[in-house]
């Protein structure tokens, strides 16, 4: 069959594509930004990709009319305050869209839904699912809470919280009950969905075979990890103070923080658990989901993350915007030196930032992921998905990757941090040199302020990184 798989760069949609594959299928890969997708090359033989931006109804017409059925992947918690507005109009698109193809089948991955106050949150989830629910051909929504995985937003969440704060002074909603599911019976359940007659114009609840608060959750996780953790429940904490203490602690972004402090304070548990039932999918345990996650993450082997999509999301500006470094009206620092292994070197390149750090003035690097936090930036907590790979469109800390060629030696980042203008920073081999180039294009005189005003650590860092890689 001829399947059309949105939201192809995020963190499920990566995971659920070589499923699809090795079901048989044709895939038809949604993406806002071709640069971005980096499919592995088993795969490219049995997918096209389209470039689509779902607030463009025009660039929605490149879909082929004759797909058999659709996965709606595409949604958004960060990128922006008016997100229930713009999903709605995407969704409207999308729906519009499909009723002028042969599609058949409209999968949805949603998010419960059963309390009567829902967050923003979960209540555009929902108004999404309505939307998409009005088409022409059969739908089906499935609807998760607390996605558990290597890579996942919740996953990487839990594990900030545990291995970072030996005791935690935490909000109430810690005592909000959820039912967990990993990522590989989300991927299940999505997949075995697929044309099957007895899922049409149905809604159904997904979870794990465990009902437990978010605290025991901490819990069961800082024992798995073999850690002794105090966590101690004060009921002072407003919504806006958990949400800050989130942030600053986890690798979240601010908004992200409100939508998710938001959205822990409704409980989250299955109506019931008729799909697994229904296609004989047998879902794990939360301990053996965290468990399986452990081991991808030991073994390099995370396939995607929660950090994908953070770019190409339908509410973010293309990478590929910013793949042409500019001249005009920017203020450089230059530096280049004669590498003694030039693989050595690479391989370094290829491995800097998260776990590795950035080899020089590590201490000034966490003080500028501090001090981006406190404005709303990112931070230096995101880290990387992988320890020595890296292909366009992850993220490195603050920074995200425009270019990785690694025959090349060429790598170019696109900054993230808070910042008065853009920036970018590249490493480029010529030969047996290295070319360290970081580009700055200040908005303003508050820019040029900024810049000069750290041109001395500039100095110090940038040579130091440079000395690190070439030895």
């Amino acid at each position: 069959m001829k399947i059309l798989l949105t939201g192809a760069t995020g963190y499920i949609g990566q995971r659920l594509l070589p499923v699809l594959i090795q079901m048989g299928h044709q895939v038809i890969c949604c993406v806002r930004d071709k640069n971005r997708f980096n499919p592995p090359s088993s795969v490219k033989q049995h997918i096209q990709v389209l470039e689509i931006d779902l607030l463009d109804v025009d660039s929605l017409q490149k879909i082929p009319a004759d797909i058999n059925a659709a996965y709606y992947l595409v949604h958004s918690m960060s990128a922006n305050k008016e997100y229930f507005e713009l999903e709605e109009k995407c969704a409207i698109h999308f729906q519009q869209r499909m009723d002028e193809t042969e599609v058949n089948h409209v999968i949805y991955l949603s998010g419960m839904a059963n309390a009567d106050n829902l967050s923003v949150h979960l209540s555009s989830r929902l108004n999404v699912e309505k939307i998409l629910s009005n088409g022409k051909y059969n739908f089906t929504s499935l609807r998760a809470g607390i996605i558990i995985g290597s890579g996942s937003a919740s996953f990487e969440i839990i594990r900030d919280l545990v291995e970072k704060l030996p005791i935690m002074i935490a909000p109430k909603w810690l005592n909000t009950r959820c039912q967990p599911i990993s990522i590989s019976d989300v991927i299940s359940l999505l997949s075995e969905t697929l044309m099957d007659k007895r899922t049409f114009n149905l809604d159904f609840d997904i979870g794990g075979p465990d009902i437990l608060t978010y605290k025991e959750m901490l819990q069961v996780f800082a024992k798995e990890r073999k850690l002794k953790r105090g966590i101690y429940i004060v009921p002072i904490m407003t919504p806006r103070l958990s949400s800050y203490w989130l942030y600053f602690v986890t690798s979240t972004t601010y908004n992200l923080a409100v939508s998710l402090v938001n959205s822990m304070k409704v409980e989250v548990v299955a109506r019931n658990n008729d799909l697994s039932q229904l296609l004989g999918v047998d879902t794990i345990s939360y301990r053996e989901a965290l468990s399986r996650a452990f081991a991808k993450i030991k073994n390099n082997e995370i396939a995607s993350s929660w950090t994908d999509a953070q770019v190409s999301g339908i509410l973010h500006f293309n990478t590929s915007d910013f793949i042409e470094v500019p001249t005009y009206g920017c203020i450089t620092d230059e530096r280049s030196k004669v590498v003694n292994n030039r693989e050595k070197t690479i391989q370094k390149i290829w491995s800097i930032g998260g776990s590795t750090g950035w080899y020089y003035g590590q201490f000034l690097w966490e003080i500028r992921g501090f001090l981006d936090k406190l404005v709303g930036g990112v931070g230096l907590r995101r880290g990387r998905t992988h320890v020595n790979k890296l292909q366009n469109g992850d993220a490195v800390d603050f920074w995200r990757v425009l270019y990785a060629d690694r025959e090349e030696g060429r790598l170019l980042l696109l900054a993230e941090m808070r910042l008065p203008g853009e920036a970018w920073l590249e490493f480029k081999m010529e030969g047996n040199i290295l070319h360290q180039k970081a580009t700055f294009r200040p908005k303003g005189v508050l820019g040029r302020i900024y810049w000069y005003s750290i041109y001395i650590f500039h100095e110090f860092i940038f040579q130091g990184m440079l000395n690190k890689l070439t030895e």
